[in-house]
């Protein structure tokens, strides 16, 4: 057991003062079964047991002032590993998982030192704690002295994929405990500060560990990813204290109503800002900065008993700001106001034109303040130029959409002549100048190198500059920029270019991957006039391959930890290659097959499962549309149709499946790998197109990588086929599913892939997946924020911010909801089985899930409830039975109703002609009556009565009065009839003035009068459709009655006269009593439709 939640969420487990602006002392106190250890913040006093050993208390007491948010609990049967290398660190983690615990943990020594350093500060506290638990909410969640991790971040010493990521979320969580934890915010809106600066750190113990290029390549990804958001999704404000209004179709005023994916760019462009103000005041006073704040804060938590010092233990906009000032005399103000307080980014595009005759460049930079997300920059720009004689950076300021400068070379052209060109690093190297323009002595140009602005920069330079950019260009950013526009250039020499990067071993690992994926799509496009192997082949084998015996790959060996990662990027990569009719080319899936042939682990310390995983992935990757004679005739696809290649595929898919099951690997990436290479095949029309498979998978008792896959899987199925019963099903284990984190995965994979959009057209967009969807997020999500938020980014994705389509609804409509009852699928986790290649052809078979799993639709999705639908104007009521309600009535009855409707019509025909007795009675009013449903004594005893409604069509207001309640609209809206019994059981209750009416007298007064029918589980009761709106019968009923409906038409005709006196002295009597009883109300009440 184990604590989890968003911000301000602690309240939902123990009653506290939930907000970060309350610091206090805290005194814990947990009592736990003798077998469990309770793991709680703070410093652990003592352990008490219960006098009968059974039991057992735990005392915790946090001595400094912190804030309810930050307090966590975790409950378990936990193994404990006290640090060899600081032994006021421990680690918590559930049995048998001490060994991987050790292993993952020992650097953590290194991180805290690191902080302590860098920050000449020592740990706030006097204990650490790691809990690593099974199901986390989250990877990691960092709290006062304590974090709670997920369990699937431990690995052993053979792992080398996880690694990065484990040491980046550990060193994170140590951040947080100096700014998050300790120093945390005082509102929401100063809320990017401490993650700021904790990320800040977290990445600056990164570039410690990983290397400058590692930290380099990170903060490139993550400026593309701010930017791409914020001009697609909307504006990201660090500090919205201003409440100023945003695109965004939520609110970013509280944590609980903002979106997961926001709260991460949230996260990444924080860190940007931070480093930004690093480049601005420097990296020294900065760290000054942060060092005076942990002073005051750690001074301030001594003063016992004086909470109105603890003010410095919080962190707002207005102290950081006075802080800088007080350390740099700085004022970062106007930075604060342009990029904290604002959101958008700054959009360039440059070009350049080369003067000989001036010796000068003549650049032009364009903004485009006006794209989405963009806005206007005004500034100091850098621009960096690199010449024959060296590199220039060049400062100037923007000022206006438009800028020209003129930037004076330093050196002269040289024709075809080699020379040692110095580059940024100081070193010289030998280039090959006869590609380049002999009249210019420009190599390349950069904007702003350093990132120092959130900026997207495009810049127009010939290929050649480009090319020179990739070869001698030591920055990773700058050489990630030139493969990106390498793409544009398929010529020999770009792929001279990335093929030299690829062998290059000083080069940067992920540079090369990235030169591996640009040759893939070059050679593409160079598909008509490639000359030579398949692009790689070559250079694989070179690099790994038998000395002796080129096609024969060398025994794995994983030390080198660059070629080891290039080793899987090239195959996947290589998948990618088409030939002139736009399918893998034969030696480039061979060569596929045989890397499984020859991979051989047996020496090699290292796991392969990854290698394995992106072999799997890279056979995906090779396969086309399958055009067969049963894709083309639309037939179930047979082992018979599959080509030899995609048997030979599918058998090595297959194999591996079952493999996983006697030898499952680390995480199980091979059977992840498997499940999306089966999804691609299917979707390709080499299987057949059945979710099955990955119902199975995606079941509860899965691991969670299996399950988001297969789900992942299935949500692509139910896009791809419209399939409502998927969709449902995936509703469901939203719903009911036991893991926290597998339903917000769903939800998230579900709003990045929609099943539709709206306007689409789509099947699936249905008025019952809108109130589902719709309930989810107001009803049954109230304890997870968010959860709920990923509701409101699937509900966005498939219908966008108005109301669906499919509801029409007008502006000044009311529209109640109501709650539906639906029954989730319990699947239960299908046993291990061996899957063969033509077992996967009929998947319900070889599963045995078929039988397990509900064929039909999820329980009262294929009953929707009546819909009362009223249209002002004709003050016409519509009322749509369910259908199939409707199709039980025997015949009896509904010859009982036809004859009542036509005794209605002869006497409309009747009122036309006197034109009396309208007028008379209800000008402008006209009666609904409804019954009360739970008067069970009342119904079985005599027959149903009423009261009456009345309904006005003159305005929009709703009112009521002791008996009668008028319902007054100008607008067409739908209620649901459960509503409307409800609503009218509490009236009934009230009114006690009015004599009852038989329910079947009402029918034969005066058709002026609008009845409705009962509302109850009785049919008999129910007028049929056409008898108020004219909808035509279910085709069934009305072929039935036809012959029926002219029999008694003609029997009416005869006997017309014999009751026209009868139905006229009737009426006038009621009519008169009516009269009477309005005229003697006098007191109004609301009705129970009042907003």
């Amino acid at each position: 057991m184990f604590t989890y939640g968003t911000e301000n969420a602690s309240r939902l487990w123990f009653p506290c003062v939930d907000s970060y602006c309350e610091p206090c002392t805290w005194k814990l106190e947990f009592t736990v079964d003798s077998t469990m250890t309770a793991v709680s913040c703070g410093e652990l006093l003592e352990v008490v047991y219960t006098t009968d050993l059974r039991k057992k208390t735990f005392h915790y007491f946090i001595g400094v002032p912190t804030s309810a948010p930050n307090l966590a609990l975790a409950v378990g049967p936990f193994e404990i590993l006290v640090d060899p290398n600081m032994h006021e660190v421990t680690h918590f983690c559930l049995p048998q998982l001490l060994p991987l615990m050790k292993h993952s943990t020992a650097f953590l020594h290194q991180a805290f030192e690191f902080y302590e350093e860098l920050l000449s500060a020592r740990y706030p506290y006097s204990c650490y704690k790691q809990v690593f638990v099974d199901e986390a909410y989250k990877d990691v969640t960092p709290y006062a002295t304590m974090c709670i991790l997920s369990t699937n971040l431990l690995h052993s010493k053979h792992i080398i994929d996880e690694t990065p990521l484990a040491r980046r979320l550990m060193a994170s969580a140590i951040a947080y405990q100096f700014f998050g934890c300790f120093i945390a915010m005082q509102s929401w809106s100063d809320a990017w500060l401490p993650i700021g600066i904790a990320e800040y750190l977290t990445w600056s113990y990164v570039k410690k560990a990983f290397g400058n290029n590692e930290y380099r390549y990170w903060i490139h990804k993550d400026l593309q990813e701010v930017c791409a958001f914020e001009s697609t999704a909307g504006l990201v404000m660090l500090d919205n204290s201003d409440q100023k209004s945003s695109n965004l179709y939520f609110s970013t005023k509280h944590p609980f109503t903002t979106s997961e994916k926001y709260k991460k760019i949230y996260r990444k462009k924080a860190h940007l800002i931070m480093r930004m103000l690093e480049l601005r005041i420097g990296r020294e006073l900065l760290l000054q900065v942060f060092n005076k704040l942990l002073s005051l804060s750690t001074s301030a938590a001594q003063q016992k008993y004086q909470n109105q010092t603890w003010h410095s233990l919080l962190l707002s906009t207005n102290s950081f700001l006075k802080s800088i000032s007080t350390v740099t005399g700085k004022d970062i103000q106007p930075f604060l106001d342009q990029w904290v307080t604002e959101g958008g980014f700054t959009k360039f595009h440059g070009t350049f034109i080369f003067n000989r005759k001036r010796n000068t460049v003549e650049l032009e930079l364009r903004q485009e303040p006006t794209a989405n997300g963009a806005r206007k920059y005004v500034g100091p720009l850098t621009v960096t130029v690199q010449e024959l004689d060296g590199t220039f950076h060049h400062k100037m300021q923007i000022e206006d959409n438009l800028t020209k400068h003129d930037i004076i070379c330093h050196s002269k052209s040289r024709r075809h002549k080699k020379k040692k060109i110095p580059l940024c690093t100081g070193e010289e190297v030998d280039m090959d100048l006869n590609f380049m323009d002999p009249d210019s002595p420009v190599l390349w140009i950069r904007i702003d190198p350093d990132m120092t602005i959130l900026r997207q920069a495009t810049f127009e330079q010939p290929d050649y500059q480009w090319q020179y950019m990739l070869r001698y260009e030591r920055d990773v950013t700058a050489q990630m920029e030139a493969i990106e526009n390498l793409q544009k250039y398929p010529t020999p020499q770009t792929r001279l270019a990335l093929t030299d990067m690829i062998e290059n071993e000083q080069c940067f690992y992920r540079v090369r991957m990235e030169a591996a994926g640009c040759l893939a799509k070059v050679a593409n496009e160079m598909v008509t006039n490639w000359a030579g192997p398949p692009a790689m082949i070559t250079i694989f084998r070179k690099m790994f391959g038998s000395n002796s015996c080129p096609n024969i790959i060398k025994q794995n060996n994983f030390h080198n930890l660059q070629a080891y990662f290039l080793q899987k990027k090239i195959p996947v990569a290589m998948a990618t290659l088409r030939n002139v009719h736009n399918i893998c080319p034969p030696d480039v899936f061979k060569f596929l097959l045989e890397l499984f042939k020859y991979n051989d682990n047996s020496k090699n310390k290292y796991s392969d499962n990854y290698y394995r995983a992106a072999l799997i992935i890279a056979l995906a990757h090779s396969v086309t549309p399958a055009v067969t004679i049963g894709a083309l005739s639309g037939s179930m696809v047979t082992a018979d149709m599959l080509s030899s290649d995609m048997k030979l595929l599918l058998d090595e898919v297959t194999s591996y499946l079952n493999l996983e099951k006697l030898l499952p690997c680390y995480r199980l990436v091979v059977t992840v790998s498997c499940l999306r290479s089966i999804r691609v095949l299917q979707k390709n029309g080499h299987l057949p197109n059945d979710p099955t498979l990955f119902r199975s998978y995606a079941s509860y008792g899965q691991f969670i990588d299996v399950r988001l896959a297969a789900l992942e899987a299935l949500i692509d199925y139910t896009k791809v086929d419209a399939s409502e019963e998927e969709l449902h099903w995936l509703f469901d284990i939203v719903e009911d599913d036991p893991e926290p984190y597998v339903r917000h995965e769903v939800l998230r994979m579900m709003a990045e892939n929609a099943p539709f959009s709206q306007g689409d057209g789509s099947p699936l967009a249905t008025t019952t997946l809108v109130e589902r969807v719709w309930n989810l997020m107001n009803c049954k999500t109230s304890q997870d924020s968010r959860l709920r938020c990923d509701l409101v980014d699937v509900y966005y994705a498939m219908f966008g911010r108005l109301s669906p389509t499919l509801i029409s609804v007008s502006e000044s409509s009311f529209n109640f909801g109501f709650k539906r009852s639906s029954s989730a699928y319990n699947i239960e986790p299908v046993e291990s089985m061996d899957i063969s290649s033509d077992q996967i052809l009929d998947i319900e078979e070889s599963t045995g899930v078929s039988e397990m799993l509900p064929s039909s639709s999820p329980p009262g999705l294929s009953n929707p409830q009546e819909i009362i639908d009223i249209e002002v104007g004709t003050t016409e009521v519509v009322i749509q039975p369910d259908k199939e309600e409707e199709a039980e009535e025997d015949d009896k009855v509904k010859e009982e109703r036809v004859i009542k409707e036509e005794e209605v019509e002869y006497q409309e025909e009747e009122e036309e002609e006197s034109g009396k007795m309208a007028e008379k009675a209800f000008p402008r009013e006209r009666e609904i009556v409804a019954t009360d449903q739970d008067d069970d004594e009342e119904m079985s005893n005599g027959p149903r009565i009423a009261n009456p409604i009345q309904i006005d069509d003159s305005d929009s207001s709703v009112e009521g009065e002791e008996s009668l309640v008028k319902v007054k609209s100008t607008s067409r809206s739908v209620l649901p009839s459960s509503f409307l019994k409800m609503a009218m059981a509490s009236k009934q209750k009230d009114s006690t003035d009015i004599k009852p009416r038989h329910a079947l007298e009402r029918r034969h007064e005066d058709p002026h009068k609008f009845d409705i029918f009962d509302f109850d589980s009785d049919e008999e009761q129910r007028p049929k459709m056409q008898a108020f709106a004219g909808a035509p019968t279910p085709g069934g009923a009305a072929a039935a009655s036809e012959e029926k409906h002219r029999h008694h038409k003609e029997r009416k005709k005869k006997k017309k006269k014999k009751h026209k006196h009868k139905h006229k002295h009737e009426k006038h009597e009621k009519y008169v009593k009516l009269e009477k009883h309005h005229s003697s109300e006098s007191s109004t009440r609301n009705s129970p439709f009042t907003d």
